[in-house]
Protein backbone atom coordinates (compact mmCIF):
# COMPACT_ATOMS: atom_id res chain seq x y z
CA UNK A 1 0.00 0.00 0.00
CA UNK A 2 1.08 3.54 -0.78
CA UNK A 3 1.43 6.27 1.95
CA UNK A 4 -0.18 9.18 0.69
CA UNK A 5 0.33 13.06 1.54
CA UNK A 6 -2.37 15.68 1.21
CA UNK A 7 -1.21 17.27 -2.64
CA UNK A 8 -2.95 19.44 -4.98
CA UNK A 9 -6.36 19.46 -5.68
CA UNK A 10 -8.10 18.37 -2.18
CA UNK A 11 -11.45 17.27 -1.73
CA UNK A 12 -11.89 17.80 1.55
CA UNK A 13 -10.33 18.84 4.52
CA UNK A 14 -9.81 16.31 7.52
CA UNK A 15 -8.76 16.80 10.95
CA UNK A 16 -5.64 14.29 12.47
CA UNK A 17 -6.26 12.42 15.66
CA UNK A 18 -2.90 12.66 16.73
CA UNK A 19 -1.70 16.16 16.71
CA UNK A 20 -5.12 17.71 16.09
CA UNK A 21 -4.10 19.58 12.11
CA UNK A 22 -5.73 19.93 9.76
CA UNK A 23 -4.87 18.52 6.66
CA UNK A 24 -6.48 18.53 2.90
CA UNK A 25 -7.37 14.92 2.09
CA UNK A 26 -6.82 13.87 -1.46
CA UNK A 27 -9.02 11.19 -3.26
CA UNK A 28 -7.76 8.08 -2.76
CA UNK A 29 -7.53 4.94 -4.76
CA UNK A 30 -8.42 1.56 -3.19
CA UNK A 31 -5.88 0.10 -0.97
CA UNK A 32 -4.12 3.57 -0.82
CA UNK A 33 -3.76 6.01 2.26
CA UNK A 34 -3.87 9.12 3.37
CA UNK A 35 -0.84 10.24 6.40
CA UNK A 36 -0.36 13.57 8.18
CA UNK A 37 2.51 15.36 6.98
CA UNK A 38 2.97 16.99 10.53
CA UNK A 39 3.06 13.93 12.88
CA UNK A 40 2.99 10.44 10.30
CA UNK A 41 -0.03 9.51 11.90
CA UNK A 42 -2.71 7.90 9.40
CA UNK A 43 -5.58 10.05 8.54
CA UNK A 44 -7.72 7.52 6.10
CA UNK A 45 -7.58 5.22 4.01
CA UNK A 46 -10.06 3.33 1.38
CA UNK A 47 -9.75 -0.25 1.79
CA UNK A 48 -9.32 -2.95 -1.04
CA UNK A 49 -13.22 -3.79 -2.40
CA UNK A 50 -15.27 -1.56 -1.01
CA UNK A 51 -18.37 -2.04 0.82
CA UNK A 52 -18.96 -5.01 -1.31
CA UNK A 53 -16.07 -6.90 0.49
CA UNK A 54 -17.12 -5.51 3.90
CA UNK A 55 -20.71 -7.01 3.39
CA UNK A 56 -19.76 -10.13 2.27
CA UNK A 57 -16.91 -10.37 5.13
CA UNK A 58 -20.32 -9.93 7.55
CA UNK A 59 -22.54 -12.06 5.64
CA UNK A 60 -19.81 -15.27 6.12
CA UNK A 61 -19.36 -13.83 10.13
CA UNK A 62 -23.10 -14.17 10.46
CA UNK A 63 -23.39 -17.91 9.13
CA UNK A 64 -19.76 -18.51 11.21
CA UNK A 65 -21.73 -17.76 14.06
CA UNK A 66 -24.87 -19.49 14.32
CA UNK A 67 -22.58 -22.56 13.08
CA UNK A 68 -20.50 -22.12 16.12
CA UNK A 69 -23.22 -21.36 18.51
CA UNK A 70 -25.70 -24.31 16.75
CA UNK A 71 -22.71 -27.54 17.10
CA UNK A 72 -20.55 -28.78 20.08
CA UNK A 73 -17.82 -26.58 20.93
CA UNK A 74 -16.00 -29.28 23.31
CA UNK A 75 -17.09 -32.90 23.96
CA UNK A 76 -14.99 -34.72 26.63
CA UNK A 77 -15.06 -38.49 27.44
CA UNK A 78 -14.14 -39.32 31.50
CA UNK A 79 -14.70 -42.93 33.00
CA UNK A 80 -17.25 -43.37 29.39
CA UNK A 81 -19.79 -40.60 29.54
CA UNK A 82 -19.25 -38.34 26.83
CA UNK A 83 -20.44 -34.88 27.41
CA UNK A 84 -20.36 -32.10 24.85
CA UNK A 85 -21.42 -27.95 25.50
CA UNK A 86 -21.63 -25.03 23.75
CA UNK A 87 -20.20 -21.94 23.80
CA UNK A 88 -23.85 -21.16 25.84
CA UNK A 89 -23.57 -24.16 27.51
CA UNK A 90 -19.93 -23.18 28.71
CA UNK A 91 -21.26 -19.35 30.23
CA UNK A 92 -24.25 -21.56 31.45
CA UNK A 93 -22.03 -23.77 33.48
CA UNK A 94 -19.67 -21.12 34.81
CA UNK A 95 -23.05 -19.21 36.18
CA UNK A 96 -24.12 -22.79 37.44
CA UNK A 97 -20.38 -23.33 39.16
CA UNK A 98 -20.97 -19.76 41.06
CA UNK A 99 -19.14 -17.67 38.19
CA UNK A 100 -21.57 -15.54 37.40
CA UNK A 101 -19.62 -12.25 36.61
CA UNK A 102 -17.38 -14.54 34.63
CA UNK A 103 -20.50 -16.21 32.90
CA UNK A 104 -21.74 -13.41 31.77
CA UNK A 105 -18.35 -12.13 30.73
CA UNK A 106 -17.72 -15.10 28.57
CA UNK A 107 -21.36 -15.08 26.86
CA UNK A 108 -20.81 -11.01 26.11
CA UNK A 109 -16.89 -11.73 24.54
CA UNK A 110 -18.19 -14.58 22.49
CA UNK A 111 -21.81 -14.51 21.44
CA UNK A 112 -23.73 -11.50 22.39
CA UNK A 113 -20.58 -8.94 21.62
CA UNK A 114 -19.77 -10.46 17.84
CA UNK A 115 -23.51 -10.81 16.94
CA UNK A 116 -24.15 -7.28 17.63
CA UNK A 117 -21.51 -6.06 15.55
CA UNK A 118 -22.25 -7.87 13.31
CA UNK A 119 -25.92 -7.69 12.37
CA UNK A 120 -25.41 -3.76 12.85
CA UNK A 121 -22.68 -3.41 10.21
CA UNK A 122 -25.14 -5.67 8.00
CA UNK A 123 -28.23 -3.16 9.09
CA UNK A 124 -26.08 0.16 8.09
CA UNK A 125 -24.04 -1.79 4.47
CA UNK A 126 -27.35 -3.18 3.90
CA UNK A 127 -29.02 0.67 3.63
CA UNK A 128 -26.27 1.80 2.35
CA UNK A 129 -26.22 -0.96 -0.86
CA UNK A 130 -30.01 -0.56 -1.22
CA UNK A 131 -30.24 3.19 -0.36
CA UNK A 132 -32.47 1.72 2.02
CA UNK A 133 -33.61 4.76 4.26
CA UNK A 134 -33.57 2.48 7.57
CA UNK A 135 -34.30 3.89 11.01
CA UNK A 136 -31.70 5.04 13.27
CA UNK A 137 -29.54 4.35 10.39
CA UNK A 138 -26.87 6.80 11.80
CA UNK A 139 -27.33 5.73 15.38
CA UNK A 140 -26.24 2.27 14.72
CA UNK A 141 -23.30 3.34 12.60
CA UNK A 142 -22.18 5.25 15.47
CA UNK A 143 -22.53 2.48 18.15
CA UNK A 144 -20.00 0.24 16.24
CA UNK A 145 -17.28 1.41 17.06
CA UNK A 146 -18.76 1.40 20.85
CA UNK A 147 -19.31 -2.38 20.11
CA UNK A 148 -15.69 -3.40 18.69
CA UNK A 149 -14.19 -3.90 21.96
CA UNK A 150 -16.56 -6.23 23.39
CA UNK A 151 -15.79 -8.70 20.80
CA UNK A 152 -13.04 -10.76 21.86
CA UNK A 153 -12.96 -13.94 20.28
CA UNK A 154 -8.74 -14.24 20.20
CA UNK A 155 -8.72 -13.97 23.76
CA UNK A 156 -11.36 -16.22 24.68
CA UNK A 157 -9.85 -18.80 22.25
CA UNK A 158 -6.42 -18.34 24.02
CA UNK A 159 -8.12 -19.49 27.23
CA UNK A 160 -9.91 -22.42 25.14
CA UNK A 161 -6.19 -23.49 23.81
CA UNK A 162 -5.19 -23.38 27.63
CA UNK A 163 -8.17 -25.64 29.04
CA UNK A 164 -7.31 -27.85 26.21
CA UNK A 165 -3.73 -28.66 27.38
CA UNK A 166 -4.71 -28.94 30.52
CA UNK A 167 -7.55 -31.38 30.13
CA UNK A 168 -5.47 -33.67 27.82
CA UNK A 169 -4.44 -35.62 30.75
CA UNK A 170 -7.44 -36.12 32.77
CA UNK A 171 -9.36 -37.06 29.61
CA UNK A 172 -10.34 -37.54 26.10
CA UNK A 173 -11.15 -34.42 24.41
CA UNK A 174 -12.89 -34.19 20.80
CA UNK A 175 -12.74 -31.23 19.34
CA UNK A 176 -16.35 -30.18 18.22
CA UNK A 177 -17.72 -28.53 14.85
CA UNK A 178 -18.06 -25.41 16.86
CA UNK A 179 -14.50 -24.49 17.35
CA UNK A 180 -13.55 -24.96 13.60
CA UNK A 181 -16.42 -22.72 12.98
CA UNK A 182 -15.11 -20.52 15.93
CA UNK A 183 -11.70 -20.13 14.25
CA UNK A 184 -12.98 -19.01 11.03
CA UNK A 185 -14.88 -16.74 12.71
CA UNK A 186 -11.92 -15.06 14.44
CA UNK A 187 -10.07 -15.07 10.97
CA UNK A 188 -13.40 -12.93 9.20
CA UNK A 189 -13.68 -11.09 11.87
CA UNK A 190 -10.37 -9.65 12.05
CA UNK A 191 -10.58 -9.42 8.08
CA UNK A 192 -13.95 -7.50 8.39
CA UNK A 193 -12.90 -4.93 11.21
CA UNK A 194 -9.48 -4.52 8.92
CA UNK A 195 -11.52 -3.39 5.95
CA UNK A 196 -14.14 -1.30 8.26
CA UNK A 197 -13.85 2.71 7.80
CA UNK A 198 -16.16 4.37 9.25
CA UNK A 199 -15.05 7.40 7.31
CA UNK A 200 -16.21 5.90 3.70
CA UNK A 201 -19.95 4.94 5.33
CA UNK A 202 -20.36 8.57 6.67
CA UNK A 203 -19.60 9.86 3.36
CA UNK A 204 -22.03 7.23 1.70
CA UNK A 205 -24.81 8.25 3.87
CA UNK A 206 -23.87 11.92 3.06
CA UNK A 207 -24.16 11.62 -0.64
CA UNK A 208 -27.22 9.27 -0.76
CA UNK A 209 -28.85 11.87 2.13
CA UNK A 210 -29.95 8.15 4.14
Amino acid sequence: MNDLEPVQRPERYLACRECDGLQRLPQLAPGQRARCPRCGARLARNPVGGLDRLFALNVTALLLLVLANAFPFMMMEMQGRLQSTTLIGASAALYQAGMGELAVAVLIATVVGPALIVVSMLYVLTGLRFGWRAPLLRTVLTWISHLVPWSMLDVFMLGVLVAFVKLEGMAEVVIGPALYAFLALILVSAASLSAFEPRLLWEKLAREKL
